[in-house]
């Protein structure tokens, strides 16, 4: 199981993290953020592997995964 954090203001919403999530446990959140954008969201779940997927694909560098 591993954990991810995401800095939702520096999200630019580009939803890659999104795409990319062989889980799909990242997903747009409602709110926007400080570029008034929707930043990615991480949904909390013991499905996630650690594939390090969706901060590799984040061009913001702005996803972080803790195994």
């Amino acid at each position: 199981m591993a954990k991810i954090t995401i800095d939702r203001e520096a999200c630019k919403g580009c939803e890659l993290c999104s795409i990319n999530c062989p889980e799909k446990l990242i997903f747009m959140d409602d709110s926007l953020n400080i570029r008034g954008v929707h930043p990615a969201k991480f949904r909390d779940s013991d499905k996630c592997k650690g594939c390090k997927m969706c901060a590799i694909m984040c061009p913001e560098i702005c996803i972080e995964v803790y195994k």
